[in-house]
């Protein structure tokens, strides 16, 4: 197995190890191993929707600089 060294701030670090003493976890690598694994799960489950949600338009861009600029307007005004 490989081992990744990360940097953190201490109130993250605090959060990751008060998630361990909770019981849940192991250790602070089993706690982002599983967050890890949630999120690529995540973005499989992501990636198959685009996939199954039909059939994709193409893109004009003339028209989606012009929402843009239409809600940039609605925005500032």
């Amino acid at each position: 197995m490989a081992t990744l060294n990360v940097s953190m701030p201490d109130e993250l670090r605090a959060f990751i190890e008060s998630r361990v003493r909770t019981g849940e976890y192991q250790s602070a690598s089993d706690y982002l191993r599983d967050l890890i694994r949630h999120d690529h799960e995540k973005i499989d489950q992501l990636l198959l929707e685009g996939v199954n949600s039909g059939d994709s338009l193409p893109l004009d861009m003339k028209n989606i600089k012009k929402k843009a600029n239409s809600l940039l307007q609605k925005k500032q005004g």
